[in-house]
């Protein structure tokens, strides 16, 4: 797809730490990085129960792009906010690199939130009495509050993105596609090796999407996993994998392995699983010359 040239310079840092595990998974993890066993969620009581979850088990890979399609009220969006640990299943278990959810405290969730997992959400969800440059540096704010350094930061990760000249522009004074593009910088700013887009396209013109799924790609190449909630099937051709929703199940999961983005996931897989052997050699010589 074309890229104009204010993005042609947007590139995250290579996450060259390929096997690492952060701090919510076992340090010689191989585990997927998102688990989900029967994962059920149950809104209201009595007459009033909703299931809007119904016994999903899926499996997520790291380096992964996966778009979640479906019609409005299948669960897709639950389904996000519970990877994303804003919500907690009714019932079933959700295995984070291969660690239960369910035992983490609420302190470790958020750090987890802060630092993994980044969002961008359809309706911005930005501070509206705050500035683009203070809503991109909002979640290192949380961490450290409020410096020049992270604001330095912000306006290094604003100018990859073509909009050094709006850092002290209001959210209101910003177009949709500059909005969103604020949107998605914010939720790089940690450097999160999970990206949660909830129709991230779905306000814009066709224009601005390309940009935009341009963006989710490069941060896809990096080695992230990504997960997109979509109605749009033109995006697919972004994917590595498709997965369909209705009455809060999945009722099918494909791999579209003539797409791009298969080819990454693929790549970034046998990378870890090569680094996992060199691993494994490397501990069995040490063990012999003992």
């Amino acid at each position: 797809m074309a890229t104009t040239s204010e993005n042609t310079s947007f590139s995250l840092p290579v996450r060259s730490d390929v096997g690492r595990a952060f701090f919510a998974a076992p340090s010689t993890s191989s585990a997927p990085v998102i688990e989900l066993r029967g994962i059920q969620k149950i809104f209201g009581y009595d007459d009033t129960e909703t299931i809007a979850l119904d016994k999903i088990d899926l499996v997520i890979g790291h380096g992964e792009f996966v778009a979640i399609m479906g019609q409005s009220g299948c669960g897709k969006t639950t389904l996000l906010n519970l990877v994303g640990l804003l919500d907690r299943p009714t019932a079933g278990s959700y295995l984070l690199n291969g660690r239960d959810v369910a035992k983490f405290r609420a302190s470790r969730k958020a750090r987890v939130r802060n630092r993994e997992i980044g969002f961008v959400f359809q309706n911005f969800n930005l501070i509206h009495k705050l500035n683009v440059l203070e809503n991109v540096a909002l979640p290192l704010t949380y961490r450290r509050g409020l410096n020049f350094r992270h604001q330095q930061r912000a306006s290094l990760l604003l100018k990859t993105f073509g909009l050094q000249n709006r850092e002290y522009y209001m959210p209101y004074q910003l177009s949709g596609g500059q909005t969103q593009r604020v949107a998605i910088a914010r939720a790089l700013i940690n450097k999160p090796s999970i990206i949660l887009a909830d129709e991230p396209t779905g306000n814009l013109d066709s224009q601005n999407a390309e940009i935009i799924m341009d963006e989710l790609t490069r941060i896809h190449h990096e080695g992230n996993t990504i997960l997109m909630v979509t109605h749009n099937p033109d995006l697919l051709s972004y994917a590595s994998r498709v997965i369909h929703m209705k009455d809060g199940r999945i009722i099918s999961d494909v791999e579209l392995t003539e797409n791009k983005a298969y080819s990454t996931a693929t790549k970034f897989v046998s990378r870890r699983k090569n680094l996992r052997r060199r691993r494994g050699i490397r501990r069995t010589t040490k063990r012999s010359k003992r």
